[in-house]
């Protein structure tokens, strides 16, 4: 049998991004000295300039991949 066929049944239902009512609070927490222009233009991307900032970003694949090329220099929580 082949994938899809009724006999496996339906696909479950794909997650939609993003997730409006998630949201993620990113704070800079080291400094960006010694970071690569590309890490640094990734930090400044996600709107932060200083040491302590934060800023609120949805959830979402792009932004999940940002933090995740420069999570050393960041603390991330979840909003309600």
């Amino acid at each position: 049998m082949r994938r899809g066929d009724a006999a496996t049944g339906p696909s479950p239902p794909r997650r939609r991004w993003p997730v409006p009512d998630k949201k993620l609070k990113v704070t800079l927490t080291r400094s960006m000295i010694g970071l690569s222009p590309k890490q640094e233009a990734t930090v400044r991307a996600l709107g932060l300039r200083r040491i302590r900032q934060s800023v609120s970003h949805d959830d979402s694949p792009s932004v999940r991949g940002m933090i995740a090329r420069v999570s050393f220099v960041l603390s991330v929580t979840r909003e309600a």
